[in-house]
């Protein structure tokens, strides 16, 4: 009875489970060594130049608007006492900047990746579950409630702390000026949008009424059913910049898409002239020593403006072509056998 035992677990008589299948193994002579490294090394090069040309053509305009220094044009609004404070941020265009152009606005010193403050929300009310608003998960606190023991929706840090400058971009043509369409549509995550979040159903035909018994987070200026009074389709969570600044950024330097520039006149690109930025200053960031930008950008088909990338294959290229060298000249130096190697 044990030889039997011994014989049902035995695996089968067969090529696969005996470990008989053929098999290959390279041999890695310098004659192939040396070859392979020299066409992955050029290869590499010839992939880095074309990243890097291409990375030379996007047109980037950067502009601080922080207002540190005493001479920028927003210094005046970093005072706490200078409530809906406005500024203008002249700039010029030397040559036309090709459209699209993509409208962003940057953060530095801004750590949205710390762990505690990415959890401070709460995904049931996110998704429109209302019976999680007055219910958040304790992740949302100390921004589950405000000072009247009102329930905050959306409740959490990560809410809360909603980026609410506002810009308008104006060209100056013969010293008056004419707007430029900032187009907000589409600017979020597919996915943020169509999968992760949703509104709460309408009551009696208004969102409105779905937020009854909650209160708008504490920095807001508005409820989230009246973040966009021009789009009543732009409400609630699934406005489209309320999105963007969901989806958290990774480094503490970081750029997010406020508009894109792709209608009327502006179509092709911004003319090269004079413009000014109308910028509604709202969002403090001094108290943790950080900075506040405006970036126009073009793309190509490689994304945004990259040095890196190109920079990065050139240097593995080149030390793939230099270690080819080196084998090279090792091999016909000392005569190394395909056996001996």
């Amino acid at each position: 009875m044990k030889n039997e035992g011994n014989t049902d677990k035995r695996p089968d008589n067969t090529a696969f489970t005996q470990q008989r299948l053929p098999a290959w193994q390279p041999v890695l002579s310098a004659g192939i060594v040396i070859p392979g490294f020299l066409l992955i090394g050029l290869a590499f090069i010839g992939i880095g130049i074309g990243l890097f040309l291409t990375s030379q053509t996007i047109q980037v305009q950067e502009m601080d608007y922080t207002g540190v220094e005493k001479d920028s044009p927003c210094f005046r609004c970093t005072r706490l006492s200078n409530q809906n404070c406005t500024c203008d941020v002249p700039f010029s265009l030397s040559t036309l900047f090709k459209g699209p152009v993509f409208f962003y606005y940057g953060l530095s010193n801004y750590y949205q990746n710390f762990r505690r403050y990415g959890v401070s929300k709460d995904y049931n009310q996110l998704t429109g579950d209302t019976r999680y608003f007055k219910s958040p998960e304790s992740d949302c606190d100390p921004y589950s409630k405000d000072s009247k023991q009102n329930y905050i929706v959306p409740c959490g840090a990560l809410a809360n702390s909603l980026f609410n400058d506002t810009f308008e971009l104006y060209q100056i043509i013969n010293g008056t000026k004419k707007q430029v369409p900032l187009d907000g549509r589409g600017i979020s995550w597919w996915t943020d949008y169509n999968i992760k979040y949703r509104n709460p159903s309408l009551v009696n035909g208004s969102l409105a009424k779905a937020f009854d018994g909650t209160v708008k987070p504490i920095n807001w200026p508005r409820p989230a059913y009246e973040l966009d009074l021009t789009d009543p389709n732009n409400n609630g969570f699934l406005n489209q910049d309320f999105l963007v600044w969901m989806r958290r950024a990774a480094l503490p330097q970081f750029r997010k898409l406020y508009r894109r520039i792709t209608e009327g006149d502006y179509a092709a690109g911004l003319p090269a002239g004079d413009y000014s930025l109308t910028v509604n200053y709202n969002y403090p960031v001094l108290d943790f020593d950080g900075r506040k930008t405006v970036v126009l950008s073009n793309v190509s088909w490689m994304g945004g403006k990259n040095n890196f990338l190109g920079i990065a294959y050139l240097v593995v290229g080149s030390l793939c072509v230099v270690m080819s060298v080196v084998m090279l000249v090792v091999y016909a130096k000392f005569k190394f056998s395909d056996d001996e190697a």
